[in-house]
Order: C-alpha cells, then sequence, then structure tokens
C-alpha cells in the first residue's frame, strides 16, 4: 500500500514536472520567432520594427539576456544611448559572460566620449573572449582618441592577426602610424584596407588620406 502511494505520489511529480517545461517551451518558442524576426528587421535597417519584436521576446521570456542585448544595439544605431546602456546592464546582469553585452556597452560609452569607461568594458570583453576582433579594434580606438599611439596599434595589430580581411582596423591602424610619422606603414595599411573594403564609405575615406601622405 505504502509503496502505491508512493509510486502515485511520484507519478503526479513527473506530472507537475512536465507541466513546468512545457509552460517554458511554450514561453522560449515564441520568444525565439521574435529574436529572429527582429534580426530580419535589423538587416533591413528597420529599427522600429526590430526593437517591437525584442521586446516582444523579453515580455515572452523576461530573463532573457540576449534578448536585451539586441535590443540594445539597436538603441545603440538609433543614438539612445541611455536606453542602449540601460539594456546592456541588464543584459550583463542576467548573463555576466556575455562579451558582446560588455562591447556593445563600451561602444556606447565610447560614443559619448568616456573613454576610460569604453576601455574598461573592452578589457572586460577581450577577458571574457579573448577572439572577439571588434572589443580589440574598439578599445584601440580609444588609446588612439586618448593620443596613446603605441597602445593603439598593439590593439589594431592583434585585430587583423585575428581577423586579416578586417578592413577597418587597417584603416584605423593607418591612422595611428600617420600620427607617429610612419607614413610608411600608414600608405601599407591604407593600400590593404582599400584593397579589403566592401564599405563604399571606409573606401573613400582610406583613399583621401591616402592622398593626403
Amino acid at each position: 500500500m505504502q509503496l502505491k502511494r508512493i509510486l502515485i505520489l511520484g507519478f503526479f511529480v513527473v506530472l507537475v514536472v512536465l507541466a513546468v517545461l512545457l509552460v517554458v517551451v511554450s514561453c522560449v518558442s515564441p520568444a525565439k520567432e521574435h529574436l529572429r524576426q527582429g534580426d530580419e528587421y535589423v538587416a533591413q535597417k528597420l529599427w522600429d520594427e526590430a526593437i517591437s519584436k525584442y521586446s516582444e521576446a523579453i515580455e515572452a521570456v523576461p530573463d532573457l539576456a540576449i534578448a536585451y542585448y539586441k535590443r540594445g544595439r539597436v538603441y545603440s544605431e538609433l543614438g539612445r544611448f541611455g536606453s542602449a546602456i540601460a539594456d546592456y546592464d541588464k543584459a550583463i546582469v542576467l548573463a555576466p559572460r556575455l562579451a558582446e553585452a560588455y562591447n556593445g556597452r563600451g561602444y556606447v560609452y565610447a560614443r559619448q566620449s568616456q573613454f576610460d569607461r569604453a576601455i574598461a568594458d573592452y578589457d572586460k570583453a577581450i577577458e571574457l573572449d579573448p577572439r572577439l576582433v571588434i572589443a580589440y579594434d574598439g578599445r584601440g580606438l580609444m588609446y588612439r582618441n586618448k593620443g596613446e599611439f603605441d597602445k593603439a596599434i598593439v590593439d589594431f595589430t592583434k585585430a587583423v592577426e585575428l581577423d586579416p580581411n578586417y578592413a577597418k582596423a587597417y584603416f584605423n591602424r593607418a591612422y595611428a602610424y600617420n600620427k607617429k610619422g610612419d607614413k610608411a606603414q600608414a600608405k601599407s595599411d591604407l593600400e590593404k584596407c582599400i584593397q579589403l573594403s566592401t564599405d563604399a564609405e571606409l573606401t573613400k575615406a582610406a583613399k583621401q588620406l591616402l592622398e593626403r601622405l
């Protein structure tokens, strides 16, 4: 009799667990779809629509760190820096090892000319993901803006070591070399940038700087 009661109790426990799992899955699946749709809107630069979809993902799963991170990126793109930082902060609280969230927040601080705070976030992003190319490039820009050209060159060099096709880092390193008076290295990097770039504005800027050297 006691064994029967134990088995019945165990059966009900399993049912409860399964019910909870079904609720979780039912929430996560729509959230994933909202994220996918948000990503599609981002690709089309439909920023308001992207924000709406990421917000719906958050409504479905309030502790979904990646949704806060993605929405923060859109807010950053729109120049809504306060909202961007709030979302990055939340993403970091929920997922303290999400390197991209530190990198994103660092970028916002950079846009606000808070160079030291940006460097601190880029440092953390690199600590968590030593192969995060954009974090080296971002930190290099901060050092360049502070006039610390040797440190900037080290970071830009690391960026192109990790991704030899990253045209922007060649441009940024060329700028730093030029500031140090090393025009030969600057020219070499600008030529490489022009060769690799698929960004019309970046290519134009590289050609203009190359003409002035």
